[in-house]
């Protein structure tokens, strides 16, 4: 099934969804620096009440900007003909970003299910239920498109379509 899934799509579909997921991820960023609260407080806990300095830059405006950084890799991801040192690049950092992305979402889910976080973990039922059922999820949509957009990467070109 996995091949199906990358054989039968448009070429480069994988990319144009990673790079709409990062730069969507980074517009709920923004919005959360500008002063939005929706969603943030069952996301962020405490530091949504609060907004320390650091939060508010690092966490809102630094994440932004990285989700935007994704979205140029993505759409990188989704153009065909990228060959060369830059395209075995580009093809690398998907890889990456797939599985930090994966990892984040695949371990925290872990951690909340099975009860074994921390105490830096210690969640709201509510933030509980939101991590586990949105924010998790999000992240692990997010690094199957990447991971799929890198494994489909420069296919397109290839006349035999091993990659």
């Amino acid at each position: 099934m996995y091949g199906d899934l990358q054989g039968k799509t448009t070429p480069g579909l994988w990319g144009r969804i990673a790079c709409t997921w990062a730069v969507a991820f980074a517009g709920l960023h923004f919005y959360w620096a500008l002063g939005g609260a929706w969603g943030l407080s069952v996301s962020a806990g405490p530091l949504a009440e609060e907004r320390p300095g650091w939060f508010v830059a690092v966490g809102l405006w630094g994440v932004g900007m990285l989700c935007l950084v994704g979205g140029v890799l993505g759409r990188l991801l989704a153009r065909p003909g990228l060959g060369g040192l830059a395209g075995r690049a580009v093809k690398a950092l998907g890889w990456c970003v797939c599985a930090v992305l994966l990892m984040r979402g695949i371990t925290v889910e872990v951690l909340l299910l099975t009860g074994t976080a921390g105490p830096e973990m210690d969640v709201s039922p509510e933030q509980r239920l939101w991590t586990l059922t949105l924010w998790n999820p999000w992240f692990l949509v997010g690094g199957l498109a990447f991971g799929l957009a890198a494994r489909g990467f420069g296919r397109a070109e290839s006349p035999s379509g091993a990659a």
